[in-house]
């Protein structure tokens, strides 16, 4: 999910320029190495226009952690479908997850990757800032909704996908160790995702 692919914020539209960058710097050096002198610089803005738009550098991070949800649930939701559709209806029936594998690859394999955004904050914060905590959850409660869609009318489409949504979670920190972890993470995340369809498939008679 590059998010610099999208077409750069319009100059005059100054608070979508702030988010702009501030998802930027936040996501690439974090929340607490992130200061608010950087995110002025990075925008192109004073002081005071920065101000009027977020009153601290708490409410920029409840934005921004919106902002990135914004951008990342579509492209999930467009992935998933994506790989769900170049499938034969016989690879389906017999690998429901892949296309979690094939979105987690695409996403892995972009220069800009650095893990979750919400996952990193919750490492930075955990229950310190809990608005910002709250916002995390609910990111990952609508990532697992997605997966849950994917898998119905399954009748076990929701332990399913939570079981799954934990093992891309746990890719995704693997991935984060840097490109040399990265197919060994797919290929984990793959081989968990076939245990975890043939753990929920129907018994046999």
């Amino acid at each position: 999910m590059n998010v610099q692919n999208r077409t750069a914020p319009r100059r005059s539209d100054t608070r979508e320029r702030i988010l702009w960058t501030a998802q930027d710097l936040f996501y690439r050096y974090g929340i607490r190495a992130t200061g608010v002198d950087m995110i002025i610089a990075g925008a192109n803005v004073t002081k005071v226009t920065f101000y009027r738009r977020f009153p601290s550098k708490d409410a920029l991070v409840l934005a921004y952690l919106d902002y990135r949800h914004s951008l990342w649930m579509p492209w999930f939701a467009d992935a998933l479908i994506r790989a769900r559709d170049a499938q034969t209806p016989e690879t389906r029936d017999r690998a429901p997850l892949a296309p979690i594998v094939a979105a987690m690859r695409e996403w892995f394999a972009e220069p800009t990757f650095r893990g979750c955004g919400f996952i990193n904050l919750i490492a930075e914060f955990g229950d310190a800032f809990p608005g910002a905590l709250a916002k995390c959850v609910a990111h990952k409660d609508e990532t697992q909704a997605a997966i849950e869609s994917l898998l119905a009318p399954a009748p076990d489409a929701r332990a399913m996908a939570e079981a799954t949504s934990i093992a891309m979670d746990g890719a995704i920190v693997r991935a984060q160790r840097g490109p040399e972890h990265r197919e060994a993470a797919l290929a984990g995340l793959e081989a968990l995702l076939t245990a975890l369809t043939a753990a929920f498939a129907p018994a046999a008679g």
